[in-house]
């Protein structure tokens, strides 16, 4: 890799601020892309950190920012879920002109929206793509145009990850379904099946993970997928009871989820009928396989769940750290 500069889209949302803070940490020089450099700056606070006006549709902006840049982090998607056909592919063309312009590599966070039912329920990074909603229709897109890319000499990674959680995850299944953030946790919701397992991935070991395969730069294929394990919930309850006893509370009440208001309030607020959209993967096991991440890696880093729960609940603002029980700090990985 020719320099530790890495351009950074979406530095300002969950998967790409953690990235962000994990390459500064890695000593990488780091510029994040936004519209109003002085106002993202307000949430990402690093003095390291070299903040470039730009927008993630002008091409030329892009281009410019990348300039010497030997990584580029596509971590950016359309604000509060609108117009997700419309602008997902212009802004990933983008930075596919700047990636041939600085002979960098892209780096795509994934998820599990690219498969179908023909690929459950154990997916591996050559299994079929054939999704079932909107937005995996779009994933697939996406990565058919970084797959063509690489004919071109543009070199891409993407990591494929379960649902995120985290301190600052922004929009996911944890912070929007299973909890109220801003609020001491008064109960839980459940949005699975009884016994249905469910994938999820602590953003600080998804970010850890990308740079560890980043850094394996000579045994990565010009278009190369990985897949990770992250927490495996094998019946549905493991996440719940994490929550349980990062409350302090074993008795803390399960409601289930409300399938049925979310499905009358969707025509009117956006967030609502994209969970809607998802509740496909609350009905399936899909539990995607970790075996080429841990052949190249040697093993994928893992923060303990109820270390990575009680942190998430800390920066969700449903918990205070100062009452954590003793053991649970929060920080380290297995």
């Amino acid at each position: 890799m020719k320099t530790k500069t890495a351009l950074v889209l979406g530095a300002t949302g969950g998967i790409g601020g953690e990235l962000t803070q994990a390459l500064l940490r890695r000593g990488w020089t780091v510029r994040a892309l936004h519209r109003d450099p002085a106002k993202a700056a307000q949430t990402q606070a690093h003095a390291a950190l070299q903040w470039v006006a730009g927008d993630a549709l002008e091409a030329d902006s892009v281009v410019r920012a990348a300039q010497g840049a030997s990584l580029i982090v596509h971590a950016v998607n359309p604000p509060g879920y609108r117009r997700w056909e419309a602008l997902v592919l212009p802004m990933l063309e983008s930075t596919l002109r700047a990636a041939r312009a600085s002979g960098a590599r892209i780096l795509l966070p994934g998820n599990l929206y690219n498969y179908g039912a023909d690929a459950f329920a154990d997916p591996h990074e050559g299994a079929p793509q054939h999704p079932v909603t909107r937005k995996g229709a779009v994933r697939v897109a996406m990565e058919r145009r970084l797959r063509e890319a690489a004919a071109d000499g543009v070199r891409s990674l993407v990591v494929r990850a379960g649902d995120f959680f985290g301190p600052n995850a922004g929009n996911n299944w944890f912070s929007q379904g299973l909890v109220k953030p801003g609020r001491p946790l008064a109960s839980v919701s459940d949005p699975g099946r009884p016994g249905l397992g469910h994938q999820w991935a602590y953003l600080p070991d998804v970010a850890e993970t990308m740079l560890r395969l980043v850094e394996r730069e000579d045994a990565l294929a010009d278009f190369d997928t990985f897949h990770m394990q992250g927490h495996w919930d094998a019946d549905g309850r493991q996440m719940i009871e994490a929550i349980r006893r990062a409350s302090g509370r074993p008795g803390l009440p399960v409601k289930r989820f409300p399938w049925g208001l979310l499905s009358l309030a969707a025509p009117f607020v956006p967030l609502f009928r994209e969970l809607r959209e998802m509740r496909y993967l609350w009905q399936h096991p899909i539990r995607m396989r970790n075996d080429k991440l841990v052949a190249l890696l040697g093993e994928e880093p893992r923060t303990p769940l109820d270390v990575a729960v009680r942190t998430t609940l800390a920066g969700l603002g449903c918990l205070d750290l100062k009452d954590a029980a003793p053991g649970l700090a929060a920080n380290g990985r297995s």
